[in-house]
């Protein structure tokens, strides 16, 4: 059985159509209007191994910041729904990526419980600007709300780094395999991982 999310949100700024299938090949189709962030959702596909599809329009016009959030907050939504009772999964994944002189770890456990924490990036990526359109500053929002809303407990670090592209593209590298290894069916369970029996 595929393990498929799929999610719409329409708000008066955005609307979002996100499709996931955790079992896929890393097939992506994606389309945000923001194109720096396009290229970042086609890397967590490709290198989560998930087929991806994003579909979104909204009021980029004024600031990409409204359909970058909505766009996470809907694929966060619709990884959760493509867990269902989380049965049988590793639960947790890590990965260190490198790009160049950038060093990013991305650990995550699919918790249930939403917790983020974000650390590293240089200071002056609170202002830049890649491709003149997509601001740095929003990656954390981004992967807070993929962790809230997909309700993991998501660490991302950045151990080096200085070119804000680099940075960007390894941070997104390293949470996509982190949770291709957090989602991926363990062969030895049947049930749920957790003590508790409910995750």
């Amino acid at each position: 059985m595929r393990r498929v999310g799929r999610v719409e949100r329409v708000t008066k700024e955005s609307k979002v159509v996100v499709e996931i299938d955790l079992d896929g090949t890393g097939t992506t189709d994606i389309s945000t209007g923001v194109p720096f962030y396009d290229h970042m959702l086609d890397a967590l596909g490709k290198h989560g191994a998930f087929d991806l599809t994003v579909r979104a329009e909204g009021d980029v016009h004024i600031d990409v910041h409204h359909v970058v959030e909505d766009v996470a907050i809907v694929l966060g939504q619709a990884l959760r729904q493509a867990l269902g009772d989380k049965k049988g999964i590793r639960r947790f994944g890590d990965a260190m990526i490198p790009m160049d002189e950038t060093l990013a770890q991305a650990v995550v456990d699919v918790s249930g419980r939403p917790y983020t924490v974000h650390t590293g990036e240089p200071e002056m990526m609170r202002g830049f600007v890649v491709g003149g359109h997509y601001p740095t500053v929003l990656n954390r929002h981004v992967f807070e709300s993929l962790a809230f809303h997909g309700h993991l407990a998501l660490h991302v670090r950045v151990l080096d780094g200085r070119d804000p592209h680099h940075i960007t593209e390894a941070e997104f590298k390293a949470v996509a395999r982190a949770l291709r290894a957090a989602v991926e069916p363990d062969a030895r369970l049947t049930g749920i991982p957790s003590t508790k029996g409910t995750l």
